[in-house]
């Protein structure tokens, strides 16, 4: 039950935007030509939806810089100034080989993960297409596992894998929306019960309150999660702020992760009980 709530929150203002005005979102393209195909601009201001990956890419030969900090627990109080003093950090370089695809390396002081992705457009939305189609594939190092900790310890119990299909649309000029058939696996899994390959579906959505400012949420529903599992579903809110070169996001999150993988298998934290992380996103183009 406690997986289903934000879920039918989220599908219900999803199918209350479908009867939005078009208006604005025709204004977009040009059917003058009918042969010509035009692109849906903006369905999404920055590469990622609050956590999880947009349908948002960098451009070919564009280089761009995303630092993310996840502070403490909020509940933590002064001693800790309400997290602050217990900051998780990321740092990704994501280039443009083409208009189609795009590599990004990161590091994460989260487990000290490192990041090699990839993603790539299959179809962009337009007046051939009503929605944009991209793939997200991600190998994940961890290099704070332990010998110590973890007898019998392999090289290969450190990596992690993440496939994505991100489907989004924008239905109009303030609302877009985005659903993620997600497959990831861990070499390494914590319990016995926990099957190694797990399935998830995320889901995520833009609106936007003026020209540079927007509300952004997305969720993650963990489908084979055994069930004695003390983690929880990766649900974030947070607002995109445009400011010139670069989009900078502010969110509360019940995740200090930021990897697709320990996003869903290990946010420890509970929105009922107000176990919160504030972090910002910062994007940076060259």
């Amino acid at each position: 039950m406690k997986n289903i709530l934000p879920l039918i929150l989220i599908s219900c203002f999803f199918f209350s935007q479908l009867n939005f005005s078009q208006e604005d979102l025709l204004s977009e393209i040009d059917f003058q030509d009918s042969t010509k195909i035009e692109k849906v601009n903006s369905v999404f201001k920055s590469l990622r939806i609050v956590n999880f990956q947009s349908t948002k890419l960098v451009s070919k030969k564009e280089l761009t810089l995303d630092v993310s900090h996840r502070f403490g627990n909020i509940r933590s109080g002064m001693d800790e100034f309400f997290g602050l003093d217990n900051a998780v950090t990321r740092i990704e370089l994501i280039y443009g080989i083409s208009d189609f695809l795009n590599v990004s390396f990161s590091r994460s002081s989260y487990r000290k993960v490192y990041e090699l992705s990839f993603k790539y457009k299959l179809l962009s939305q337009s007046n051939k297409s009503p929605i944009s189609v991209l793939i997200f594939n991600s190998l994940t190092y961890d290099s704070s596992l332990d010998n110590i900790i973890y007898p019998g310890l392999k090289s290969s119990h450190r990596y992690n894998y993440a496939n994505q299909i991100l489907i989004s649309r924008k239905f109009n000029d303030k609302f877009s929306f985005e659903i993620s058939p997600t497959i990831f696996h861990e070499n390494l899994v914590n319990n016995e019960q926990q099957d190694n390959t797990q399935y998830a579906i995320v889901f995520g959505e833009r609106f936007k309150i003026s020209k540079r400012v927007s509300l952004n949420m997305d969720y993650g529903l963990h489908l084979n999660r055994y069930s004695n599992d003390n983690y929880r579903n990766p649900l974030s809110i947070g607002i995109d702020l445009e400011t010139g070169g670069h989009v900078f996001q502010l969110m509360f999150t019940n995740s200090q992760a930021m990897n697709t993988n320990y996003l869903l298998s290990s946010s420890s934290g509970n929105w009922k009980t107000g176990d919160l992380f504030f972090g910002f996103n910062l994007v940076r183009r060259f």
